[in-house]
């Protein structure tokens, strides 16, 4: 009889941790969702970017379903993951959901168990280089470091085709990039330079008297624009934009180098204050609808490029920016060695 008793009791729980995974493996939807997170009311958004970015989701979200607020704070990713990490430390999450460059933060966090695990509906679209597979984050956006010149200021023949052009006499003083040692785009741009072309390259660099911004890709392509400087290699979503706006920028995919993609990512805290709005929030912007309307490349393979573009794999393509990211003691070291470059300035 207790042996009958235990077989019976070993089968209940193997039936219960059976359903229990057939209702993970199923995504809920965004009805099912969206009754949960108007109980919740709230989702508490951190989000990076170029000031603004993140504004016309918000309101499309909310208007979209009504009855759930997201409270937004924005800024640079190696800002606000630092906020987190005091969250954490404190054992108080205010935050629910992050949208994030710095992958190598979510790779950290579910390390540590602080992320939620979940596989929103129409995952199974999304490539698994772009996603955790456990489901503790996904991407969001996969965006590529091209070059920008300004138009009205730099004819046809001198838009640079390598990183080489960019040590031309024409180019001294005019030149502007992120600081590698504070936007890891940014580095993965410098590295993949100096991985082909030799570290020498950076002191031919240096001599063209650069500016490095702290401030994000936006102040790049926003110097651009205005004028104030002529060219780039580090120019990413902000470039696409203002051409749209009508401003004298343009992207240029090099001839002879391989262009950088990076990553922007989002996940959701396992002890986030509304879970379900954030699940919603997540849910709807990796949609179709909603990743077809970003201007970027999308980490969904059903949907097509950005307008005037080729696929991804049209372009000659460097996608190791997760492995970069991802070792910290490489990503130490370049740091300090791009960084004793800038500090001779």
């Amino acid at each position: 009889m207790r042996i009958f008793k235990q077989r019976t009791s070993t089968i209940s729980v193997l039936i219960a941790s059976l359903a229990c995974s057939a209702s993970q493996s199923r995504a809920e939807s965004m009805d099912e969702l969206y009754d949960k997170a108007k109980l919740e009311q709230h989702v508490a958004l951190y989000g990076a970017g170029p000031a603004g970015s993140h504004d016309r989701w918000i309101k499309e979200f909310q208007q979209k379903f009504p009855g759930v607020t997201v409270t937004f704070t924005g800024g640079l990713s190696n800002g606000l993951n630092q906020r987190i990490e005091r969250q954490l430390a404190a054992n108080k999450m205010e935050t629910d959901l992050a949208i994030f460059q710095t992958i190598q933060d979510f790779a950290k966090w579910k390390q540590r168990g602080a992320l939620l695990l979940f596989k929103p509906e129409g995952s199974e679209q999304i490539d698994p280089a772009y996603k955790d597979e456990d489901g503790a984050f996904t991407a969001v956006s996969v965006n590529t470091v091209v070059y920008a010149t300004n138009t009205q200021l730099v004819s046809a023949a001198d838009v640079p085709k390598s990183a080489l052009d960019f040590l031309k006499p024409r180019f001294e003083g005019q030149l502007i990039t992120t600081d590698p040692t504070e936007d890891d785009a940014g580095l993965s741009v410098f590295n993949l330079i100096v991985e082909k072309y030799g570290w020498d390259y950076m002191d031919k660099y240096m001599a063209q008297k650069p500016v490095f911004v702290t401030t994000g890709h936006a102040a790049v392509s926003n110097a651009i624009a205005a004028g104030e400087k002529l060219a780039t290699f580090d120019s990413t979503s902000s470039t696409p934009r203002l051409k749209q706006q009508g401003k004298p920028i343009e992207p240029v995919f090099s001839q002879a180098d391989p262009t950088p993609v990076f990553l922007v990512g989002a996940a959701i805290f396992k002890d986030a204050p509304h879970p379900n709005a954030a699940k919603l929030y997540l849910t709807w912007y990796l949609a179709k609808e909603q990743q077809s309307r970003t201007g970027t490349f999308s980490p969904r393979a059903d949907v097509p490029p950005p307008a005037g573009l080729a696929p991804l794999s049209s372009y000659n393509i460097d996608n190791r920016f997760r492995a970069l990211v991802s070792g910290e003691s490489r990503l130490t070291e370049l740091r300090k060695r791009f960084g004793g470059y800038i500090a001779r300035r």
